[in-house]
């Protein structure tokens, strides 16, 4: 007997499990990264094995965004949806350079405001109390930084809009309200970030995803959150790099 994958109840269930693959996928690898290193070492250093994990945060990134990207396509394809339904479009009236502007002068703005005022705010805040240590974010994506440079610049932006602000939000739309449906997807965005610590999931879930959203509503598109984002991201690399090199 064939299931119906485009009944309420999946559609449902497929929604959530896209927005929580994220934060679950993350922990899977970091499990997987942990067993590897423990085989490698062969359990003769193992209190080396935390920071050989954390070493490897920028090639888990790199897996996480293309399973990621698997796992959208896939949902897309049993929701018949195509990437214009996601809001990759552009409008009546509407000019992809326009767009691409009106995404690009925010996102620099963010990055901006991150380095100089948010970023050291995080650290204080880490300082207090939370579940990573201060600084160790950083140290994590530096570490290695080509591929967190693939992961951050060239996936991250495209993967995570066409989930958060794509794929979900457009779902999520059709269920709640425009409100809460712009909080989900945001708290959803936040949760992506858990590795990165508490305050960090709130950084990235409300000022970030808040703008972003904001973007998608306003414009009608993914293109101008996406500009947004992978301006963001460039100078956050640019930013990791010279913090690491100094």
């Amino acid at each position: 007997m064939k299931l119906n994958m485009n009944n309420p109840s999946q559609k449902s269930n497929r929604l959530w499990w896209t927005l929580l693959a994220a934060p679950i996928l993350a922990l899977i690898l970091i499990i997987v990264a942990s067993v590897y290193f423990g085989i490698v070492t062969q359990g003769q250093n193992v209190e080396a094995i935390p920071q050989m994990v954390a070493d490897s945060t920028p090639y888990q990134l790199v897996a996480l965004q293309i399973w990621l990207l698997f796992i959208l396509m896939k949902s897309m394809k049993r929701d018949g949806l195509t990437w214009k339904d996601l809001g990759w479009k552009i409008g009546e009236g509407q000019q992809l350079w326009r767009e691409v502007i009106i995404g690009v002068v925010p996102g620099i703005v963010l990055a901006l405001f991150y380095v100089f005022i948010l970023s050291p705010m995080l650290t204080s805040f880490q300082q207090i109390w939370d579940y990573v240590p201060a600084g160790e974010l950083f140290t994590a994506l530096g570490a290695s930084l080509i591929p967190f440079a693939i992961a951050d610049v060239l996936l991250a932006p495209f993967v995570e809009e066409s989930i958060y602000r794509g794929y979900g939000l457009t779902r999520l739309l059709g269920k709640f309200s425009q409100p809460a449906a712009i909080a989900l997807s945001c708290f959803f965005f936040g949760i992506l970030h858990w590795t990165g610590g508490f305050w960090y999931i709130l950084l990235t879930g409300i000022v970030a995803g808040g703008l972003f959203a904001w973007l998608r509503m306003s414009r009608k598109n993914i293109i101008a959150p996406f500009a947004a984002h992978l301006a963001l991201n460039i100078v956050e690399t640019i930013f990791i790099v010279m913090t690491i090199g100094g």
